[in-house]
């Protein structure tokens, strides 16, 4: 009875990190895009990088004696994967494209984290996690296709910045599975920004930021507040709360957080005023539907 209990307690647990994740990750997209009011897409990918970096390293610091040699490799390759590269990325895309549909596509992480967890790491998924994202990524298809028609006008070439992106972060979350599953979440998230701040910090530096121009933009310090949200929240607390939870679950079960996110994006973009059709709200059902089947677990009899 005991050991019903704990699986019970572990199973809310991973659904109340993905839950979280999701309201935290899906309004990212919508802060990202009021920054780009008043700041250029490689200076929030800069800031993002470095604003989360102090953060983590006011608290994490300490957590960075409890990592082994061995590990330092992956985790410099996971902080590039998972965060620097991503942070420009999806910047770029949002220039172009709207926040809620970006944030659609990086729906495609759990397909790729599949593909890519089987193909190079050698991590199984089982059929009902093929089944499940395959159900996720029609409801995804659904809410690209008719974004596309609402948006005839938008540049999807840069989608290609996002699929990127989707990719990076299937092989960020399979490379924390299989070789930093015994570093600590704070470990991890802080010892990736230890690799990455420094280039963040030369990119800045080459992006035109510290000019008369930048800092005279009416836009300029909201863009500020909304970046340091994104950065404390969209970043530094999400990428812990994440590490947690691919600990605990499976990286199939972790990256189904980006087929929830555009549920929430979606909200924030129709607040905002971007395009919203009912079959957007059908599509994102699916995507529900996809996610629980992918990962209701059978009762243990005791």
């Amino acid at each position: 009875m005991m050991h019903r209990i704990i699986n019970i307690n572990s199973l809310n647990s991973k659904w109340m990190y993905l839950f979280t994740l999701s309201i935290i990750w899906g309004s990212s997209f919508i802060l990202i895009k009021k920054s780009l009011l008043g700041l250029s897409p490689i200076q929030i990918g800069a800031l993002r990088t470095i604003i989360t970096g102090l953060f983590l390293f006011s608290i994490g610091l300490k957590s960075l004696k409890t990592i082994q040699v061995k590990a330092w490799k992956w985790l410099i390759i996971s902080g590039f994967l998972g965060s620097f590269l991503p942070g420009f990325f999806f910047a770029i895309a949002e220039t172009e494209i709207d926040s809620a549909v970006v944030s659609i596509l990086n729906s495609l992480v759990p397909l790729n984290t599949i593909l890519l967890g089987a193909a190079v790491f050698k991590i199984a998924s089982t059929k009902r996690q093929v089944i499940g994202v395959i159900i996720g990524f029609i409801g995804t298809s659904i809410l690209i296709f008719k974004g596309a028609d609402l948006n005839p006008n938008q540049n999807y070439l840069y989608a290609g910045f996002v699929i990127l992106s989707t990719i990076m972060y299937a092989l960020n979350v399979n490379i924390i599975k299989r070789y930093l599953q015994h570093v600590k979440p704070l470990a991890i998230a802080t010892a990736n920004y230890v690799a990455i701040i420094i280039p963040a910090v030369i990119v800045l530096l080459f992006s035109d930021f510290f000019t008369k121009a930048t800092f005279e933009n009416p836009e300029f310090k909201m863009a500020m507040v909304y970046i340091t949200i994104l950065s404390f929240f969209g970043t530094a607390m999400a990428k812990i709360l994440f590490n947690k939870l691919v600990q605990m679950a499976t990286p199939v079960f972790a990256s189904s957080v980006t087929f929830i996110m555009p549920i929430v994006a979606l909200t924030w973009g129709f607040l905002d005023g971007e395009d919203f059709h009912w079959l957007q709200g059908v599509a994102s059902i699916i995507i529900l539907i996809g996610v629980y089947l992918a990962h209701k677990t059978k009762p243990k009899m005791v």
